[in-house]
């Protein structure tokens, strides 16, 4: 497909599918039940972390884990106490599970203790600056930063993905997306004001990169960070100002078209 051919083509589908209907049926529902911006992140990572398997499933198991923080998720990370938190046993979605969910909790405890917003955990002062600010060394320095902790259990390590793993790290740069991208449509939150709309990289799952390829976006052939890069290099060909917004029509036609 030629260039403008291909740009029209994805622009519709963007208008198609980045809509506030797009809501009910996304795992972004989660965070949208919330209107404190620390609730909105916690859930929202918490959403995106969990974001395995059919989309119902995320957002039911999601929904059983918010009932158990009362629905008041940023207070629960301050405020628990060791009964609160027994009431957070044998919950598993996939390979997550109560023991992943403790020490997420005892993150998110002690981030909160000095910080305002989840925000700061992607922004190193040594490079806060918007010239020197790349999603790679963001990701990369979240992980460090999440587990630093003296208790963080080896197997927990495998839910936070970075790119020093050669993961695409789908779920955060999806969570990235939610934070950062700032629209009249209401779908993406865009409550992060340190990072731009053109830092983020496209999260990268079997749909996209399937439906990728197809559109001649991806010639990579394994699927790692650098695939990931590859395509969010592509895409903002299209929109360099804004080249995530790609992933509502890429995502929708792998999904919902089966394209």
């Amino acid at each position: 497909m030629e260039f403008l051919a291909l740009k029209d083509f994805l622009d519709i589908k963007v208008a198609q599918y980045n809509r506030p209907d797009f809501i009910t049926n996304d795992p972004i529902c989660i965070p949208h039940r919330f209107s404190k911006k620390q609730d909105i992140e916690i859930a929202a990572f918490f959403a995106a972390i969990l974001a395995w398997g059919q989309r119902k499933t995320i957002i039911n198991k999601c929904t059983d884990l918010f009932s158990r923080m009362d629905n008041d998720p940023y207070n629960f990370m301050l405020q628990h106490s060791d009964d609160d938190l027994k009431g957070l046993l044998n919950f598993k979605h996939r390979t997550f599970n109560d023991t992943d969910l403790l020490y997420f909790v005892s993150f998110f405890r002690q981030h909160y203790t000095s910080h305002d917003s989840l925000e700061t955990a992607f922004l190193p002062d040594y490079f806060k600056d918007e010239i020197n600010f790349t999603a790679e060394n963001a990701l990369n320095h979240f992980r460090s930063y999440f587990f630093s902790l003296p208790d963080s259990p080896r197997r927990t390590v495998k839910h936070i993905s970075s790119p020093l793993q050669k993961s695409t790290c789908k779920r955060l740069n999806m969570f990235l997306r939610w934070m950062v991208r700032d629209d009249e449509h209401g779908v993406d939150f865009g409550i992060w004001k340190s990072i731009l709309p053109a830092h983020l990289i496209c999260p990268c799952d079997v749909h996209v990169d399937r439906v990728s390829r197809r559109l001649g976006l991806i010639t990579r052939k394994q699927t790692d960070w650098r695939t990931a890069v590859e395509l969010t290099e592509g895409l903002r060909k299209f929109d360099a100002s804004d080249p995530v917004k790609y992933d509502f029509a890429l995502f929708g036609l792998g999904v919902e078209e089966k394209f």
